[in-house]
């Protein structure tokens, strides 16, 4: 008998998404939401299913459990920083339903499924990896024996079944659209980089991209990029864009949607077309002509990890780019009027404090547009944790506290809280410059409801450090 299946991104931290959609699974510095577009995926092959995205819903653990009574499975998206929480709710929707079958996805239970499984006594099974048709076999009733990229409970012992094959196919998978469409307030959603109302999607899975720290290559999504035909992803741009008129931009979320230059152009002339504002992922070594093609058709910023500014450690975390790569880069950017969002990176392998100070200066020279800290963190299943392990490098298994990122990593000559404190004093020395000021107050006083947004979201920065400075100290 088929099973209606409810996927769950479940409460968690106020503010914090659970990372159902993106890679940094903390609370970020302002009120920012991803898409669940993984969940999204699954549910739009399973009929009669329900996604419930709590944490931009303002839906608490008592709405999810009543909403619950109306389905026979649940599959809750987990995790490393979200999974205690989350076994609770399991338990509390087992304890509530006794009948109903319990399921985790993600990275964390990916790399660790049978410590999940013995962690998380109510939970049936966890999906290792891509996790689309694992769902949909499970919920047209196949037994669990059966089923492909699995590991579930048969009496006291934990079973792990082969593995499933990548999806090859990319454009056999229906559209999120009608998912999003039914189930989200997309208005709910906020990108500090992005223009609001923002809509956001994949068009491929995986990155070629070899970087020891990221997650989703390493556990879900594969290290070669499998992509949507151009023809269907403008085939749903175009759908997208009638059926989300308020939409202001359109965010393509690939781990890295540039990887393909050819394919990049294609699609880019077919949103010129459109008229759509967009923007999407980038590493910093597209050429500018692809750069041009691009910005010509509508591109409106990039997202870019550059990670660190010494060269050393972009070779530790086997990045493939340089630091002279990115200067040329970011040349391009600013020549084509690309805005960049920079994501950087403190405590990677390597990190001393005069490479902290020089990647500092280093984005300083750079001058991206906008800027993103984090703190270094080896999330199991991917080798940057196993090289922690192997060098004593790892202090926590601990990577957030009440939603904000805490220091998992420590070296003999740099402290945990000199990593921790780094990120306020690169912030500070970053934006506290006559350029990004300028730029901020440049779009302040050319748009009203910009001007609103940005002070919000000042109050949101500053009162999230003064949080983070009374973290450190507890």
């Amino acid at each position: 008998m088929e099973k209606r299946v409810l996927f769950l991104n479940p409460p968690s931290y106020k503010g914090f998404d659970g990372g159902a959609g993106s890679r940094y699974q903390a609370r970020r510095e302002i009120r920012s939401f991803w898409y669940p577009t993984w969940l999204a995926q699954a549910a739009a092959l399973c009929p009669g299913s329900r996604l419930v995205d709590a944490p931009p819903h303002d839906i608490s653990a008592k709405e999810v459990i009543d909403i619950a009574k109306d389905f026979d499975m649940v599959v809750i998206f987990t995790s490393t920083a979200g999974f205690r929480n989350d076994s609770l709710l399991a338990e509390n929707l087992k304890d509530t339903y006794p009948n109903i079958l319990i399921g985790m996805v993600g990275p964390h239970v990916t790399a660790l499924p049978k410590e999940s499984l013995e962690e998380a006594r109510a939970v049936d099974f966890v999906a290792i990896g891509e996790f689309d048709y694992t769902i949909l076999d499970i919920a047209k009733g196949m037994r669990l024996s059966d089923v492909k990229g699995i590991a579930y409970r048969r009496g006291k012992e934990i079973v792990i079944n082969p593995k499933r094959e990548f999806i090859q196919d990319m454009d056999s998978l229906p559209s999120v659209l009608d998912v999003y469409k039914r189930d989200l307030k997309i208005e709910n959603y906020f990108i500090g980089y992005l223009l609001h109302p923002y809509l956001s999607l994949y068009t491929g899975r995986g990155c070629p991209g070899r970087c020891t720290f990221c997650l989703w290559p390493q556990t879900i999504a594969g290290r070669r990029y499998r992509k949507r035909s151009p023809r269907v992803v403008i085939e749903e741009m175009k759908r997208a864009k009638e059926m989300f008129p308020q939409v202001k931009e359109f965010f393509f979320d690939d781990d890295t949607f540039t990887a393909d230059f050819k394919r990049a152009e294609e699609i880019a002339k077919g949103l010129g077309k459109l008229g759509i504002t967009w923007s999407c992922s980038s590493r910093a070594n597209v050429p500018e002509r692809t750069l041009s093609v691009m910005k010509e058709n509508g591109l409106r910023l990039l997202m870019v990890g550059v990670e660190s500014g010494s060269d050393e450690i972009l070779k530790n975390i086997k990045k493939g780019i340089t630091t002279e790569q990115i200067r040329r880069f970011m040349k391009s950017c600013k020549k084509l009027g690309i805005s960049v969002h920079a994501t950087f990176v403190l405590g990677l392998p390597g990190e001393t404090r005069e490479t902290i100070e020089k990647s500092i200066e280093f984005a300083k020279e750079i001058d991206p547009d906008t800027i993103q800290v984090s703190i270094a963190t080896p999330y199991p299943g991917t080798e940057l944790y196993e090289e922690a392990k192997r060098n004593g490098w790892l202090v926590s298994e601990d990577v957030v506290s009440d939603g904000i990122q805490i220091p998992a990593l420590e070296y003999e000559n740099l402290s945990k809280e000199e990593i921790f404190l780094a990120v306020e004093r690169f912030y500070n020395r970053f934006y506290f410059r006559p350029k990004p000021i300028l730029r901020i107050i440049k779009t302040m006083i050319t748009d009203l409801d910009m001007c609103k947004r940005r002070l919000r979201e000042a109050k949101e920065f500053f009162s999230f450090m003064r949080e983070r400075k009374k973290k450190m100290k507890c």
